[in-house]
């Protein structure tokens, strides 16, 4: 695919679609709790939200692509029946 420098994750289109469309619903009830809060609960609305929004962003960084994920199973089901 042209421009992704032969990574994996430039090749996951359904990432790409499945960030879209939860980021799309996210602002939609984003959207909806701002508009039923009180204003007082204003700030500390602002503080999880900026919370919430760090934590997505390690979660992304840090989480194994689904190509990692895939490459560990036969690892995983190996070592399930042996003792030490």
């Amino acid at each position: 695919m042209p421009g992704d420098n032969g990574l994996a994750e430039g090749r996951w289109l359904w990432r790409r679609l499945y960030v879209f469309a939860n980021s799309a619903l996210a602002w939609l009830v984003l959207d909806g709790v701002i508009a039923a809060a009180p204003a007082a609960a204003g700030p500390g609305l602002a503080r999880d939200l900026m919370g919430l929004l760090g934590l997505l962003g390690v979660l992304y960084l840090v989480a194994p692509t689904a190509q990692q994920l895939l490459a560990g199973l036969p690892g995983l089901r190996s070592g399930h029946g042996e003792r030490p």
